[in-house]
């Protein structure tokens, strides 16, 4: 898995809309003198980081998908069944739509990527802090699952509504928001982003033993020492974490948290999450950087929408759970 991930790794680095020899590619990575500047900055400050981001997205994703779909004993679960996507979105909504890209707070000011950013993190973990709410009076775990899925609906009528009483430059910029990219780090934001995805994912290394225990059942967990309070809302909150950076960054990034873990299960015939949790994070990195692989257009055409291609994978995984359920 690490040789695919290093041989999709090299791939999104070759191949663009712009055609650059692998020489060339080579040479920039590796500080050149000879290299068109025009062909290094593609390299380093484009398709690096848009590698770099579909890693890291795919991974954070992914893990996060195996954690809920463990804990809720749900095979169908995914980041965004709580709404923390929607939370995202609704903050995106609310500074694109409402606010025209332009966030403003006492004296200070901020506009572009940065209020995107800040402002898809807010409702995010706004929505984060109901679930905790919730969950502290609500012990039932499906029923944790359906006040997810309500808050999920009523963000999306908020923004429906925002939408509706936009302009159309407003409403165009959200559209394509929402349509997903691993483009939308930089290499200066980008040490951000990695330390905030790679703290989440060695905390839900940590939730490795517990989730095993949980395998056996609540009441069997419960004998064994596992306080399944504490274990969900952390798990919550490292979900919550994860999907709030991914989402802010890349648009609602659909099916790869739902499809990845159910991949890693089929391809390994083991319940141990010390296996499954490493595959898993392997796995995410594959899935994200196969699909923005798939998103260049050949001969300068451009890229296509992240969300164009991600439900290729994912639809045939649901349809596959689904019958195999049934069965």
């Amino acid at each position: 898995m690490l040789l695919v991930v290093a041989t999709l790794f090299m791939l999104n680095l070759l191949a663009g809309a712009i055609d650059i020899p692998a020489k060339e590619v080579f040479s920039a990575l590796f500080g050149g003198e000879n290299v068109k500047q025009s062909w290094a900055y593609i390299v380093l400050e484009s398709r690096l980081p848009q590698a770099i981001t579909s890693v890291l997205s795919g991974s954070a994703l992914a893990v996060s998908g195996l954690m809920l779909q463990t804990v809720f004993r749900n095979p169908l679960a995914d980041p965004s069944i709580f709404g923390i996507s929607s939370g995202a979105g609704v903050g995106v909504a609310l500074a694109v739509l409402l606010y025209g890209g332009t966030i403003s707070a006492w004296t200070y000011s901020v506009s572009g990527f940065v209020a995107v950013f800040i402002a898809a993190l807010i409702g995010a973990m706004v929505v984060i802090v109901i679930i905790f709410l919730f969950s502290m009076i609500v012990h039932n775990d499906v029923m944790l699952l359906v006040i997810g899925i309500m808050v999920g609906y009523m963000s999306s009528s908020i923004i429906s509504l925002l939408s509706f009483f936009s302009t159309e430059a407003g409403v165009k910029s959200y559209v394509v928001w929402g349509m997903g990219d691993f483009s939308g780090v930089s290499m200066q934001q980008m040490p951000i982003f990695a330390f905030v995805v790679v703290i989440g994912i060695i905390g839900s290394a940590f939730l490795i033993k517990p989730l095993n225990q949980l395998m056996l059942g609540e009441h069997y967990a419960l004998n064994l020492g596992v306080n399944i309070k504490v274990v969900r809302n952390l798990m919550l909150l490292l979900t919550g974490v994860l999907t709030a950076i991914v989402t802010a960054c890349c648009g609602p990034v659909s099916f790869v948290g739902l499809a990845v873990p159910h991949i890693v299960r089929l391809l390994l015939p083991t319940s141990d999450h010390g296996i499954l949790m490493p595959a898993t994070i392997l796995m995410g990195a594959i899935v994200a950087l196969f699909c923005n692989l798939l998103c260049v257009l050949p001969w300068g055409g451009g890229m296509m929408p992240l969300n164009a291609v991600t439900p290729v994978i994912g639809a045939p995984m649901v349809i596959y759970i689904i019958m195999r359920k049934r069965n």
